[in-house]
């Protein structure tokens, strides 16, 4: 195997015998299988859009395969099969109507004409061709690492395209350049500067991705309101829900209600507490844990059931592996996988388990600062930029993880003087979240914008921001400093590289799959830079 996918690689080279994230050789080999079928398929559905072909279930389906690839959202060889074989059965269909159409399928070699082996094994074996490693003897490592860039770039433009299509929210020219995307890896005739506008056309198209998701999770479930959440408990009964996805969490409160269970958030589920539509209900409590790389310790002490809903699953430990689920795309071997959202025994599980023998006080954090309602305060955060009440703000956002060097977000958050505003998403606020910072003005000093899929709102705020000031974005009292883990992450920082936005402090280390001359190339053009220590960056923005 060969992952360097994301940013706890091993050795910050290369995990090569088990993933650190505890992915398995086979899983990996797998994986690259199954993004080699995909990429045969975007082969064809090219050729398809070219002769007005389409299918939205074939569309979806892509997501959904590159969606399982992402860090540590699917570890179960079997589920990896079934991929591999639906990705292939849907290309070859695809394949007739393109050709019925009067379009051209007449693929002779590559993925567009791969036959995958009949075993487990054969597959991968088959793997073994297929990953970045096989290709470093044959390829241009520039060429190789924005390829590598664009896929990844891609795997999180698929994630939250999926989160959107279950909301019932779509687009074609998403899928169609997810398609042109995973096509043009396959070309030997793109050169550097090809490539480098492929993928910044990924951070295009991810912006566009994460404003239809915006869309679906606000028309769903409302805009974000300002929330108190508690991070305590209520006695009784007691049902566990992390991973990011807002649609299973409301089918779970919908499924537990009046049964005497209190549902609580994890990790990037906390913002959900936020959402008019499913705070309404009364049994939706509070918030447990933070992160997904300390699951391990805290699942092992909630006691309750447990629902993953989307990435973030480590491997379970025995004693809660029996009170744990999967649900959607992620799985474990031997972890029971709800597919149908019916949740009764997940839930059944709950009522089995002790629960909570009396309330837990353990104070409260605020959610709820989505863009609706930052922009709601405009006029009183320019009014205390006019006054010099507000001196900078900060996006400290982006994901955690175990690797050393992330306490260097608790520490920059901690030092940033009075009169800045923290803005915050994604996991890596739990370095913080609870940190009680004061406000300017009546507004907190540190607004929680949501979930990483909330991204959006970051961009947004910052651009009105510009508007209001009749500058660019470059020219705001405005710095970014992004932690990254997986292929999300990946994906807004390209967003962020095509808005122009420069001078970017990214950590705790660059990812390994770009290549010293592309890092140059970031440098140079975006000034985009590896964090250093909390008083240096702070000294360094501030003067």
């Amino acid at each position: 195997m060969f992952c360097f996918q994301c940013e706890q690689t091993a050795k910050g080279e290369g995990c090569t015998k088990i993933g650190v994230c505890g992915k398995q050789p086979d899983v990996a080999e797998l994986q690259d299988v199954l993004i080699y079928a995909v990429k045969g398929l975007a082969q064809v559905a090219k050729e398809g859009r070219k002769v007005g072909v389409k299918d939205s279930r074939i569309d979806h389906f892509a997501c959904e395969a590159m969606f399982s690839t992402l860090t540590n959202v699917d570890f179960d060889p079997p589920r990896f099969v079934e991929l591999i074989n639906q990705c292939v059965s849907h290309r070859d269909e695809l394949k007739k109507k393109v050709q019925a159409a009067g379009g051209w399928a007449d693929f002779t070699s590559g993925p567009a004409t791969f036959t995958p082996a009949a075993t487990v094994e054969e597959l991968v074996a088959q793997g073994e061709d297929f990953g970045p490693e096989a290709e470093k003897p044959v390829v241009d490592q520039d060429i190789l690492s924005l390829k590598e860039t664009l896929t990844y770039g891609i795997k999180g433009i698929a994630a939250y395209a999926d989160h959107a299509a279950i909301l019932g929210k779509t687009d074609d020219q998403i899928f169609d350049f997810i398609y042109e995307g995973l096509a043009a890896t396959l070309d030997d005739n793109l050169g550097v500067n090809d490539l480098l506008g492929l993928v910044l056309k990924c951070g295009e198209i991810n912006l566009v991705t994460m404003e239809l998701l915006d869309a679906a999770n606000t028309g769903a479930y409302g805009n974000p309101e300002p929330t108190e959440v508690p991070l305590g408990a209520k006695k009784g009964k007691a049902l566990l829900v992390s991973g990011h996805d807002l649609k299973d969490l409301e089918t779970i409160l919908k499924q537990t209600e009046g049964k005497g269970i209190y549902v609580y958030t994890h990790g990037e589920m906390l913002p959900c507490h936020g959402y008019p539509e499913l705070k309404k209900y009364e049994h939706f409590y509070g918030h447990y844990g933070t992160a997904w790389q300390n699951q391990k310790k805290e699942f092992a002490e909630f006691p309750g059931a447990i629902v993953m809903t989307t990435n973030c699953i480590q491997k379970p430990q025995d004693v809660y592996q029996d009170n744990i689920f999967t649900t959607g795309l992620v799985g474990w071997p031997g972890v029971t996988h709800i597919a149908d959202k019916d949740f009764s025994p997940a839930i059944e599980k709950a009522l089995s388990l002790p629960g909570y023998d009396a309330d837990i006080d353990r104070g409260s954090v605020m959610v709820g600062f989505g863009h609706n309602a930052v922009l709601g305060v405009a006029d009183k955060v320019i009014e205390g930029v006019k006054n010099k009440d507000i001196r900078h703000f900060f996006v400290v956002a982006g994901c955690d993880g175990a690797k050393p060097g992330r306490n260097y977000y608790t520490e920059f958050v901690e030092k940033a003087p009075e009169d800045t505003m923290v803005l915050t998403f994604a996991c890596g606020k739990f370095r913080f979240f609870d940190k009680k910072l004061g406000a300017i003005g009546g507004i907190p000093r540190l607004l929680d914008l949501g979930q990483c899929n909330d991204a959006y709102s970051a961009v947004k705020i910052a651009s009105a921001l510009a508007d209001a000031f009749d500058c660019g974005v470059n020219d705001l009292p405005l710095s970014i400093i992004c932690s990254w883990y997986e292929q999300k992450a990946v994906a807004i920082l390209l967003t962020l590289l095509y808005l122009g936005i420069k001078d970017i402090r990214l950590g705790p280390s660059l990812p390994a799959f770009v290549s010293s001359n592309v890092l140059n190339v970031l440098v140079d053009k975006f000034d985009i830079k590896p964090i250093s220590t909390p008083d240096e960056d702070l000294k360094a923005i501030l003067g």
